[in-house]
């Protein structure tokens, strides 16, 4: 394969952008030709994506969700190959596919590939003329509003940010009325978390839908209803097992569409921000080929 390998060198704090220079190595290992992709901007990321896949090449993604997010936008539902050498902290989609977590590893199995799989994805739709892909779980509750606010801020820096958007947030916990329509199917709802999944996990493990399966053609839906700070924070540590579903204040749903509507509400996908809601969220089966 000719391969153009996106590298974000930010990913996972920085930690494993030593590794670039090995992974290219272990790469050309296995006989295939490698240029090295980086960018400025996530726009960019995602031309040059577009651009290797309009001139025949794979498309390797090192990094974390978001930098594979970005490879995904280049490449779903155009037939070509597609690989992850995760490098970011919590690397969901990567895990959930069942791909080898070491960064050296992953590039080993690249190198040494010779089949593709067929994996499903997301293809969201925004009222405002959004579209976009994902692989792992978009959300539209509390964590989307926790992303939104640590965009938002500009101290602190690291992690420490996103735990004080998490505080802040839970200070502002309050419900919103949402319109879920699944096959044809409408319903209207107050929830504190909406979350859609063609894998089962986001922010580094939380099972927050768990047995969503990306090669069963169709889309899982968690959605909670009204709960309490202290509710909500004691029934978070159990998405980490997936057993929150078990919670009888906690409904589930699975569908090939879903369209989903709420006032003041941004949806984020793979962590990214993707648009406002509303949104029509629908599975793709094998819109990703694979490469492991």
């Amino acid at each position: 394969m000719d391969i153009a390998l996106l590298a974000n060198p930010t990913a996972g704090k920085g930690r494993r952008a030593g590794l670039l220079p090995e992974v290219v190595a272990r790469l050309k290992a296995g006989g295939h030709a490698v240029d090295v992709v980086t960018a400025t901007s996530r726009d960019g990321m995602v031309e040059q994506g577009k651009a290797a896949v309009l001139s025949g090449r794979a498309v390797v993604a090192m990094g974390g969700d978001g930098t594979v997010h970005l490879g995904l936008q280049a490449v779903a539902a155009t037939g070509a190959p597609f690989g992850i050498v995760p490098a970011g902290t919590g690397n969901d989609f990567a895990v959930r596919l069942g791909l080898p977590g070491d960064t050296l590893r992953a590039a080993e199995a690249i190198a040494a590939s010779t089949t593709t799989r067929s994996v499903d994805l997301a293809r969201v739709e925004g009222a405002d003329g959004t579209t976009a892909w994902f692989g792992a779980v978009m959300a539209a509750g509390f964590d989307a509003f926790v992303n939104e606010r640590a965009n938002r801020m500009r101290w602190p820096r690291g992690p420490q940010r996103y735990n004080l958007a998490i505080v802040e947030e839970l200070l502002a916990l309050r419900s919103r009325s949402y319109t879920m329509r699944i096959d044809d199917e409408e319903s209207v709802f107050d929830s504190v978390l909406v979350a859609i999944g063609n894998t089962e996990s986001y922010g580094g493990g939380f099972r927050i839908v768990p047995g969503a399966d990306p090669a069963d053609g169709l889309l899982d839906v968690v959605v909670a209803e009204p709960l309490g700070r202290a509710t909500l924070m004691r029934l978070r540590p159990k998405v980490f097992k997936g057993t929150h579903v078990h919670d009888p204040r906690v409904r589930t749903f699975r569908a090939r569409r879903i369209e989903l509507a709420a006032e003041g509400v941004t949806a984020y996908a793979d962590g990214e921000r993707i648009c406002p809601l509303p949104v029509t969220v629908e599975c793709v089966p094998g819109a990703l080929r694979l490469i492991g």
